[in-house]
């Protein structure tokens, strides 16, 4: 599990191509994650087109990193269907995070764009990419090849640890 230690949130993307293989091998990572009666809240739509994912930059002040990147994965969560609705949000962040860990282990940069539960965020993002109101943005991760250098700082805090 070396990606937990060395993920590091990337912003600026080489101008290149990821490949199919790795896209999928990320969505597969994404949907092993486990999630609230098994009920897989999660869809994803993987964005090349390069004036959606300008204007997918747009949506918050922390969201220029879209339009840099060669695609995103915007991942989706479904509102009706679920079984315990009301965990839902929490399926899709653990399942953000799968994604996000199997793009470091690939030697691929990306940063969690929050979307949800910010009703603006989300409305922008849902008009842009017109999805249907039984469904909602949850988060984008624009996605490529590294062009900056970073490490992971060492979070471990001793002190936050107690014993009963």
């Amino acid at each position: 599990m070396n990606a937990i230690f060395e993920r590091v949130s990337i912003r600026k993307y080489k101008d290149q191509d990821v490949e199919k293989e790795k896209i999928m091998q990320i969505l597969r990572a994404a949907m092993q994650a486990p999630s609230a009666g098994d009920q897989q809240p999660w869809e994803f739509i993987i964005v090349r087109d390069r004036q959606k994912l300008e204007a997918l930059s747009h949506i918050s002040k922390y969201s220029g990193p879209v339009s840099r990147a060669p695609l995103a994965i915007v991942n989706i969560r479904r509102k009706t269907g679920l079984s315990f609705p009301e965990v839902s949000r929490i399926d899709m962040a653990i399942c953000t995070e799968h994604e996000w860990l199997q793009a470091a282990e690939l030697g691929l940069g990306a940063v969690w764009i929050g979307v949800a539960p910010f009703e603006d965020r989300v409305q922008m993002a849902g008009e842009i990419l017109r999805i249907p109101e039984d469904k909602e943005v949850f988060s984008i991760l624009p996605l490529g090849y590294p062009d900056q250098d970073r490490k992971q700082k060492d979070r471990f805090h001793e002190d936050r640890i107690s014993e009963i």
